[in-house]
């Protein structure tokens, strides 16, 4: 049985919502695209939302305040959601495109940046945004 199997009804609908989104999806849009599914209140989004992001299955982007299904095809299987290292996205903002990126050498450089300094990360959250490479040529047009 994988991880994803143990997932409740309410996660397992929520995951699917953001694998199919084309953009980031916020709390209140999940909602109201749930609620035939018999969603009813925002905190059963958050409910399902928080358990996905602790075991990696959805990232919260800080600065749009909504939510994307991971795209890093890695193990899922254990506790801790990602096994690599540091996260980042590339947010378009013209179409809302968004790229994860990931690089567990960069994480490790970043952390001990940080941590040569005393002090102790508890998160990190690095977004980058900008204009997609489609945007950018289409623009150019």
């Amino acid at each position: 049985m994988t991880a994803r199997n143990v997932l409740t009804k309410n996660q397992q609908s929520v995951l699917e919502k953001l694998e199919v989104a084309n953009a980031p999806l916020s709390a209140y849009t999940l909602l109201d695209q749930l609620r035939e599914r018999g969603f009813r209140a925002p905190l059963q989004v958050y409910r399902a939302l928080d358990t996905l992001m602790k075991e990696g299955y959805v990232h919260r982007l800080e600065s749009l305040n909504a939510f994307v299904a991971c795209s890093d095809p890695h193990d899922h299987g254990h506790a801790h959601g990602h096994s690599h290292g540091m996260t980042a996205f590339a947010i378009c903002d013209n179409c809302g495109q968004v790229t994860e990126l990931c690089d567990e050498k960069i994480g490790d450089r970043l952390g001990e940046w940080v941590g040569s300094t005393g002090f102790v990360a508890k998160k990190a959250v690095i977004e980058f945004r900008g204009t997609c490479a489609k945007c950018r040529a289409e623009a150019t047009d």
